[in-house]
């Protein structure tokens, strides 16, 4: 049977408490989780976490892999996988590849993981049966899957500690719905028992188990020893074939061994992926977790339903955040600052009391406190703007640096630049800092004045306290204190526009 990971179409509250629940499960739920908060053996055994991250994500029409796509800024995998490092030492974690099994090995080897190959994909239960050798040499595992990104260390935490409480040979993380239509139930042995008698597919259920609520989640807690002497006895007798390790329970059931479940106190950790209107809904859920989490801490969303925010990124107290602005990557923010509508910003690393006016673009970069960008500049990689600086509208930067108190505030290009502290630049100024094979710098010392729409042609130094005429186009290094002119001399041509008209009319009356 095919273990419940998916969303509902149907509307489900994001918090426990408002899943109607059955009685004897509330009782069960309050016992397992208050059992908890005892002290456990100090001798638990070495633990492994096995992630299964093999599929084609043939659900999703998408030659992508299944656990590379992603939300609220990391791949599903990556989820996963910082909720399981919380947990145990990346060393003792095995992420399960196959489809593409390289191009998923790259992208998440900077965890420290390790990686098992499924070279076949043939069900859950090959998925274990490939990680088998790893696993040999512990006393307990936990299997989560790739695709569910939502699953937080504290689950897991509870997961792993119920099971080693309880001592039995397989623990499922299960998950009470209000509408399990469709789900497989687990079905427990009494009402007030942790044990599972057996996982029910949804068409075998008899009339009593149909109000059933309890449902496999796809997530556990194994024994190994027991889990490894009854994965060679799992079959491929069913629909599509495969070997499903939810099998695994029933073969245990009948061998005798004790089979518990644990209901996830947020059934909402449990949801995976099958479609892309799964994949939204869960990056909806992880983006407004994580407005939540800045808000609590004291940051100002205006319209977080708007905000579209990484969960990587950091942002300090008394900052506000406009309406429809989108923060990527490993960006950091500090305090007091106001970032304006429609603005993106990825990867960067923003001071303390910045103003970045509507509209900006601002990609690896640093900003400096107190400095002012936009609205509508284009902050490119590699630009590092100075403490007071200003960036101003139409303005385009790359691998440059700006000094403190420097201003460049209309209509400008700033590239492979390197710009002391309070210098001007005026109005279309151009840095031309590539000669079609290479490019080259720009210098413009400490208090330097570029007039509007000058042209420097790198390789080119401006000396300190330099002066720059409008329209110049530099080739040369200007020394310090100078003035420069490279234009051409205005000419007065006096009558020439009456000439013009005499000849104009002569013409045409010809």
């Amino acid at each position: 049977m095919k273990a419940p990971k998916t969303i509902h179409s149907k509307k489900q509250p994001s918090d426990r408490r408002e899943y109607p629940r059955q009685g004897v499960l509330s009782k069960i739920e309050d016992v397992a989780h208050g059992a908890l908060r005892k002290a456990l053996s100090s001798s638990t055994g070495r633990l492994a976490i096995a992630i299964m991250a093999a599929g084609k994500g043939t659900r999703l029409k998408s030659k992508h892999p299944k656990v590379l796509h992603s939300i609220a800024g990391k791949t599903l995998l990556e989820h996963v996988i910082a909720a399981a490092t919380m947990v145990a030492p990346a060393e003792d974690i095995y992420v399960i590849i196959g489809h593409e099994a390289e191009r998923v090995r790259a992208q998440v080897e900077h965890t420290g993981v390790r990686f098992v190959l499924q070279s076949e994909q043939r069900g859950t239960g090959h998925a274990v049966m490939a990680a088998s050798e790893a696993l040999a040499g512990y006393d307990n595992a936990l299997i989560l899957s790739g695709d569910v990104p939502l699953i937080q260390p504290e689950t897991i935490t509870c997961l792993r500690d119920f099971h080693l409480q309880q001592h039995p040979a397989m623990t499922i993380l299960t998950a009470v719905l209000a509408d399990p239509g469709g789900y497989g139930r687990v079905v427990r042995k009494s009402r007030t028992s942790n044990e599972v008698a057996a996982i029910v597919e949804q068409k075998s259920l008899q009339s009593k188990q149909e109000k059933i609520r309890e449902t496999n989640t796809g997530i556990y807690a194994f024994q190994v020893k027991p889990l490894l002497e009854n994965l060679h006895k799992l079959t491929t007798e069913n629909a599509h074939q495969e070997y499903y390790l939810t099998d695994i329970a029933s073969l245990l059931v009948r061998a005798k061994k004790k089979v518990v479940a644990l209901p996830a106190l947020n059934v909402e950790e449990t949801l995976g992926v099958n479609t892309r209107a799964e994949l939204a809904q869960l990056d909806s859920v992880l983006r407004m977790r994580k407005n939540q989490e800045l808000m609590q801490s004291g940051v100002t969303l205006l319209q977080p339903l708007t905000c579209v925010i990484d969960s990587s990124v950091q942002i300090e107290p008394d900052t506000i955040i406009d309406p429809y602005v989108q923060v990527f990557g490993n960006t950091r923010i500090g305090s007091d600052c106001h970032i304006r509508s429609y603005s993106v910003i990825r990867d960067c690393e923003i001071g303390n009391n910045v103003e970045v006016r509507p509209g900006c673009i601002l990609s690896e970069s640093s900003i400096a406190s107190g400095a002012v960008l936009g609205p509508y500049a284009h902050v490119r990689p590699g630009s590092e703007i100075g403490e007071g600086a200003h960036i101003g509208n139409f303005v385009e930067t790359k691998k440059m640096r700006m000094g403190k108190g420097s201003k460049a505030n209309h209509l400008t290009y700033l590239g492979d630049a390197q710009i002391g502290e309070n210098v001007n630049i005026g109005a279309g100024t151009i840095t031309c800092n590539y000669d079609g094979v290479h490019k080259h710098t720009t210098v413009i010392e400490d208090g330097a004045f570029i007039g509007s729409d000058s042209t420097l042609v790198a390789p080119v130094r401006v000396g300190r306290g330099a002066y720059v005429g409008a329209s110049s186009c530099i080739t040369k290094d200007v020394p310090s204190e100078a003035l420069a002119i490279a234009r051409g001399e205005q000419v007065n041509k006096e009558g020439w526009v009456q000439k013009k008209r005499r000849e104009a009319r002569a013409a045409k009356g010809k």
